[in-house]
C-alpha cells in the first residue's frame, strides 16, 4: 500500500508507512517532522474517518513547534495487517491492543512520550486509556466529541437482570434501535459499503447529518438511559427499526447547492475519504463497536476500575454535537470522577460532531492554549 499522495495533502504534511508495528504496517500523516527533537503530539481519529481528518490541525501544531502525527488506526485507511472479516480475530481490536498500536507509532517516530494525546470520537477511547494507564507517556489529554466516563466497574458475580433497552426501543410507538448495536451486526458493513447511493453520497449525507449544517442538531442533556429519553436523539444515533444507516442518512442528503457551499468538507476532500472506504469497506471500524457492545474484553478493563486520569486534560466539542450527551451522565462523570485534572469544557458554536474540520481555527486556538498553559 502506498501512502496518500502529496497532491491531496496540505503543504507541510507528509504521508508515510511505518512497517512492523504490533502486526501492522501503519499509515501516518505528520507535520513538523523536518526538525528533530521537537515535542510530540499524537492525534487519533474516530469513525468513519481516517488520519486525513486532522489535515487542518497538523500544520497549526507544527507551526507552533510540535512534531504532530496522526495514524490511520487499526481497521482504517492505508494501514494494513488487520483482519477485515466479520468472523475474524476480534481480539486484535480490543482497547489495550489499540493503545499498544498508538505507542508503537510514537516509538517508531523517535519519541518516548508525547506532550499530548488528542482523541476524537472513537479515538477518545485509546487516548483516554493511554492517559489512564501510562501518564508518563501520554502527558496531557484532549478529548473531542465524546466524554470518557472512566473504566467499567468491577462486575458482580451475577449481574441483576435489568430491563432490555433494545426491546424497549423496538416497542416504542415509533420503533427504534441503537446505532452502536446495529453497527455490531453482520449486515451493517454491506449496508454502507454497498449503499444504493454509493459510498461517496453515503458519506456526504452522514457527515452532513451529524454537523452543524443540519439545523435540527440542537442537543440537550438526557434524563437517563431509557428508551423514551434515547429516542429524543436524531436517527443517526437512535435509528428507525426498519432502516439501515444508508437509508437513515439518505433522508437528510444535502442539496447540490448545500454541497457546493460547504467549505469545511469540499467534494475533493470527501473523495479522499470515499476512496479509502470504497476500497476497504467499513468493517475495520465496525470491529471497534463490536468490542464495545459485546463486552467480551471488559474484564481486562475492569482491572482499572476506580482508577482516575490525573494528567492535565481538556474537552472540546461542537455545541451542535449530540455526541456530548448520547451516554447520559457521561459528561458529568468525566468531570467529577474519571478525570482529576480536567481544565475546561469547550463547546464551540457553529460546529457539530466533526469539530476539528468544521471549526479548525477555534480548535487549533484551544489546543495551543491548553498546551501552553499546562
Amino acid at each position: 500500500m502506498q501512502p496518500l499522495p502529496a497532491s491531496v495533502l496540505p503543504d507541510g504534511i507528509r504521508a508515510r508507512i511505518l512497517p512492523g508495528i504490533n502486526g501492522l504496517d501503519i499509515h501516518v500523516l505528520e507535520a513538523g517532522h523536518e526538525t528533530p527533537g521537537r515535542p510530540a503530539v499524537l492525534l487519533l481519529h474516530g469513525f468513519p474517518e481516517i488520519a486525513y481528518s486532522w489535515r487542518k490541525v497538523l500544520p497549526a501544531l507544527a507551526a507552533a513547534g510540535y512534531h504532530a502525527f496522526a495514524p490511520d488506526q487499526r481497521g482504517y485507511g492505508r494501514t494494513t495487517g488487520w483482519d477485515a472479516s466479520y468472523d475474524g480475530d476480534l481480539s486484535s481490536f480490543r482497547v489495550l491492543n489499540v493503545v499498544r498500536d498508538a505507542m508503537g507509532v510514537m516509538t517508531a517516530l523517535g519519541h518516548r512520550s508525547v506532550e499530548a494525546v488528542v482523541g476524537h470520537d472513537f479515538g477518545v477511547t485509546p487516548a483516554a486509556y493511554g492517559a489512564l494507564l501510562r501518564p508518563d507517556v501520554f502527558k496531557r489529554m484532549v478529548l473531542m466529541s465524546g466524554p470518557f466516563a472512566g473504566p467499567p466497574p468491577l462486575a458482580p458475580a451475577k449481574r441483576p437482570a435489568g430491563p432490555d433497552i433494545h426491546a424497549a426501543l423496538a416497542a416504542l410507538p415509533r420503533p427504534r434501535k441503537h446505532y452502536q448495536w446495529y453497527y455490531s451486526t453482520r449486515p451493517a458493513n454491506d449496508d454502507m459499503w454497498k449503499a444504493p447511493q454509493g459510498v461517496h453520497a453515503f458519506l456526504r449525507a452522514y457527515y452532513h447529518h451529524k454537523s452543524a449544517d443540519w439545523k435540527n442538531n440542537k442537543p440537550f442533556e438526557l434524563k437517563g438511559w431509557t428508551a423514551e429519553e434515547l429516542a429524543k436523539m436524531p436517527t443517526y444515533y437512535i435509528m428507525d427499526l426498519a432502516d439501515g444507516m444508508a437509508a437513515t442518512v439518505a433522508k437528510e442528503m444535502p442539496s447540490a447547492a448545500e454541497i457546493a457551499a460547504n467549505r469545511w468538507l469540499t467534494e475533493d476532500e470527501l473523495r479522499v475519504y470515499s476512496g479509502e472506504y470504497e476500497r476497504n469497506g467499513f468493517q475495520g471500524g465496525l470491529q471497534w463497536y463490536r468490542v464495545r457492545t459485546g463486552g467480551r474484553f471488559n474484564g481486562e478493563l475492569e482491572i482499572f476500575a476506580g482508577r482516575t486520569i490525573d494528567v492535565p486534560a481538556t474537552f472540546i466539542s461542537g455545541r451542535s454535537d449530540w455526541g456530548i450527551y448520547q451516554s447520559p451522565g457521561a459528561l458529568e462523570r468525566m468531570q467529577k470522577t474519571a478525570c482529576t485534572n480536567m481544565k475546561e469544557i469547550h463547546l464551540i458554536e457553529g460546529a457539530g460532531h466533526w469539530v476539528q474540520q468544521e471549526r479548525p481555527e477555534e480548535v487549533n486556538r484551544l489546543l495551543l492554549q491548553f498546551l501552553k498553559s499546562t
